[in-house]
């Protein structure tokens, strides 16, 4: 009975009771806004600006460099692409129709290095059967008769002291030149087309098959030098030829330098082919056909700013940026106006002032910060 009564006394306390609770002192949270996780890892901040703390930048690898204005050549790129140095490189043709045939190294394969005249293949020429039943009757007269005169020249020196010396001389001609005539025709018909390397170089692409049939003037294999490489660009501006000051293209982070050879005089799909001889090791990454950018620096200026290529992007808006550092742990991005400088450099017009720090490596990784 007096558990009953104590459950009804709590039951009614409860009901009249105000549901309105109070915190503690320091924890009224009555009139605050949701509570926003914050921390010390990379986030854009509300101006656009990047907040990047130092242990971040080291795990990302940032780089940055200091600006320098400056006079800049005036550039136009080109498309291009890798053509065959003909003083460096060669191809092999097949003279006459054929079977063709292993060398006495086999037959080489695509990338191998190959030095001047080693003998490549072999092409055994295809005769029709009559011809070379032809040929052959006439050897076969050739030796009978050789026999002939080989017997009677044999006779005629036995009567040396009674024959006159012109018909002893006569023989010995007509025997020459049976000997000659039949190392001719067998030589026609044993005889087989020796392919060799015109100049030393690697074997840039074969279609050299052992037992494969070839036709005449056939290409069967083309060598290049990869160290000396020519460019060919085609330009739709011929008063550019007048001033190219120099020139050059971009292989990943290298930049290869051209030396303009000249401009062609007549039209290719409508623009002037401009030919450039290039150098050096990089080239072992490009290869004969490879389409390339070639970027042609005039002899006229004009004042910017030089940044690396890695550094300039483009954000949502497709705007072209680059990324300041304005404190040791703040990038600021900078609406830009760029043109073309020599592939591995862009040269930065306006938007961007000399002495700014640029992030020049790992700036995507920094436009990618939300």
């Amino acid at each position: 009975m007096k558990l009953s009564v104590l459950f009804a006394a709590l039951a009614l306390v409860s009901a009249s009771a105000s549901w309105n609770a109070f915190a503690g002192e320091g924890h009224d949270h009555g009139d605050e806004g949701p509570v926003v996780a914050g921390g010390n890892g990379p986030q854009r901040q509300a101006d656009g600006s990047v907040f990047l703390p130092k242990p971040a930048q080291r795990q990302i690898g940032v780089r940055t460099l200091v600006t320098e204005a400056g006079e800049l050549p005036r550039t136009t790129a080109l498309a291009g692409k890798v053509v065959m140095d003909p003083n460096a490189g060669g191809k092999v043709q097949a003279m006459v129709a054929g079977r063709l045939e292993a060398g006495p190294q086999g037959l080489p394969s695509v990338g191998q290095a190959v030095k001047k005249g080693v003998v490549l293949a072999y092409v055994s020429p295809s005769t029709d059967q009559i011809e070379r039943s032809n040929q052959m009757a006439q050897l076969a007269e050739l030796h009978a008769a050789r026999a002939l005169v080989e017997k009677r020249l044999a006779r005629l020196k036995e009567l040396a002291d009674t024959v006159p010396r012109k018909e002893i001389e006569a023989a010995e001609s007509e025997l020459a030149s049976l000997k000659a005539r039949s190392k001719a025709i067998g030589g026609g018909l044993n005889a087989r087309d020796v392919l060799t390397a015109p100049v030393s170089g690697v074997i840039a692409s074969t279609n050299a098959v052992s037992g494969q049939v070839v036709d005449a003037r056939e290409l069967v294999f083309e060598i290049v030098d990869p160290k000396r490489l020519r460019v060919e660009a085609l330009s739709y501006d011929p008063e550019m030829a007048a001033d190219v000051a120099s020139a050059s293209l971009a292989v990943g982070d290298q930049r290869i330098p051209l030396t303009f050879i000249g401009a062609a005089r007549s039209l290719r799909e409508q623009a002037l082919p401009l030919t450039f001889a290039a150098e050096g090791e990089a080239l072992a990454f490009l290869a004969v056909g490879q389409p390339v950018e070639v970027f042609v620096q005039s002899r006229s200026t004009q004042q910017g700013v030089s940044v690396p290529a890695a550094s300039v992007l483009k954000n949502s808006a497709n705007q072209t940026i680059v990324w300041v550092k304005t404190a040791p742990e703040r990038f600021e991005s900078r609406t830009v106006t760029i043109a073309p400088l020599d592939g591995v450099n862009i040269g930065v017009t306006s938007g961007l002032e000399a002495g700014e720090r640029v992030a020049s490596r790992a700036a995507t990784l920094i436009n990618q910060i939300r």
